[in-house]
């Protein structure tokens, strides 16, 4: 069976890789300048959110292909997949939450986030379509 493939999954594709380059870039790139810099004041602020900015792209592009994918079904289930994920990103995060405050987990989060838990929440969600409509898309 062939993989659904419409030019706005293309594009959402090229965004990906282009983002998720620039996310591998970023990350060994400020994690050297910490160890190794003297970093302070406003220019640490600024390096510390550069490996934030490729992934809130991704969240961009996401949200992108849910504007311009062209087909109802595959939308309606792109959609399902982003309720589920941000579900199950606030539960996990609201849970995580508590443990710390009752010092059951100790704070910080490993680089275990609120983004790392949507994205692990979008196969979730792929998951439960594929078991409540019968198929997850084919897109991704």
């Amino acid at each position: 069976m062939a993989m659904y493939k419409s030019p706005a999954t293309k594009r959402y594709v090229v965004r990906l890789v282009v983002l998720m380059t620039a996310y591998l870039v970023a990350l060994p790139v400020t994690n050297w300048l910490f160890k190794n810099g003297n970093m302070s004041g406003a220019l640490a602020y600024a390096l510390a959110v550069l490996p934030a900015l490729p992934i809130i792209g991704v969240f961009w592009a996401v949200m992108r292909l849910l504007v311009e994918e062209p087909d109802e079904f595959i939308r309606m289930l792109l959609v399902r997949q982003c309720l589920v994920a941000t579900g199950f990103c606030l539960t996990v995060m609201t849970i995580w939450q508590f443990l710390q405050n009752f010092h059951l987990l100790p704070f910080g989060d490993g680089g275990f986030g609120a983004a790392f838990f949507w994205f692990l929440g979008l196969g979730v969600g792929a998951l439960y379509n594929k078991l409540t409509v019968g198929t997850a898309g084919s897109c991704w």
